[in-house]
C-alpha cells in the first residue's frame, strides 16, 4: 500500500515536471516567434525610413533644381534697349484724374522738349524750391505708363534740385506756374541713360505730363521723387 502511494507520488511529480517542461517549451517557441515578428517589423520600418529619406532627398534636389530654373532666367527678363526704336502713341489706361499724354510719334527727339499744355498762374517755380506735383510718365517706345502719382492718389512733394532728380526734370520744370501742366519729352541722356530703371528700358525716351500744384522754399522731402 505504501509502495503504491509512493509510486503515485512519483508519477505525479514526473507529470508536473513534464507539464512544466512543455510549458517552458511553448514559452520559448512564443518568444522566438515574437522576436522574429519584431525583427521583421524593424527591418520593414528601417527599409521604409530609407525609402522616405531617399524620396525626401530627391524632392529636395528637385525643389532646388526648380528654384534654380525659375530664378536663373532673371537676367533674361532684363528689358531690351530702346535705342533706335521710334516713339509710339499712348497705349495704356489712364488713371482716374490723369490728363492725356500726347506722346510725339516717330523718331524720339535728341534734346529736351518742353511744352505748356496748361499755363498756370502765380510765381514761376525756380530750381531749389520745394514743389508739390502730380505727374504721369510714359515710355516713348511702348506707349505704356511706368509711373503715375494719379495711380497712387497722392501728389508728390520734393525739392527741385540737381542730384536728387533726373536732369530732364531739373531742366524742364523751372518756370512752371501753380496750376499749370507741362509736357516733358526727355532723351535718355537726361533720364536714366543706358542703365534704365525698373520698368524703364535702357536708352528709353521718357514722356511726362507734370501738373504743378504749389511751390515753396525747400524743406524736407516728404514723398518719393521720380
Amino acid at each position: 500500500m505504501g509502495t503504491t502511494k509512493r509510486e503515485r507520488h512519483k508519477a505525479g511529480h514526473r507529470a508536473r515536471l513534464s507539464a512544466e517542461r512543455a510549458a517552458m517549451a511553448r514559452y520559448r517557441r512564443r518568444r522566438r516567434l515574437v522576436i522574429g515578428v519584431l525583427s521583421a517589423v524593424a527591418v520593414v520600418a528601417v527599409a521604409g525610413l530609407a525609402v522616405a529619406l531617399s524620396r525626401s532627398g530627391d524632392s529636395s534636389t528637385a525643389t532646388a533644381t526648380s528654384t534654380t530654373s525659375t530664378t536663373t532666367p532673371t537676367s533674361s527678363t532684363t528689358l531690351a534697349s530702346a535705342l533706335g526704336k521710334p516713339c509710339v502713341a499712348f497705349d495704356d489706361t489712364l488713371p482716374a484724374g490723369a490728363p492725356e499724354v500726347p506722346v510725339p510719334v516717330g523718331d524720339p527727339p535728341g534734346d529736351l522738349v518742353t511744352r505748356d499744355l496748361v499755363v498756370g498762374s502765380g510765381d514761376p517755380v525756380a530750381l531749389g524750391e520745394q514743389i508739390t506735383v502730380n505727374y504721369i510718365g510714359v515710355s516713348c517706345s511702348t506707349g505704356k505708363i511706368f509711373d503715375s502719382s494719379w495711380s497712387r492718389g497722392q501728389a508728390a512733394t520734393f525739392p527741385l534740385e540737381e542730384g536728387s532728380l533726373i536732369e530732364g526734370w531739373t531742366s524742364g520744370i523751372p518756370g512752371m506756374k501753380p496750376g499749370g501742366q507741362r509736357l516733358l519729352v526727355i532723351p535718355p541722356s537726361l533720364g536714366y541713360g543706358s542703365q534704365g530703371q525698373g520698368s524703364i528700358a535702357p536708352d528709353e525716351t521718357l514722356v511726362f505730363v507734370v501738373e504743378l500744384e504749389s511751390s515753396a522754399p525747400a524743406t524736407t522731402t516728404t514723398t518719393p521723387a521720380p
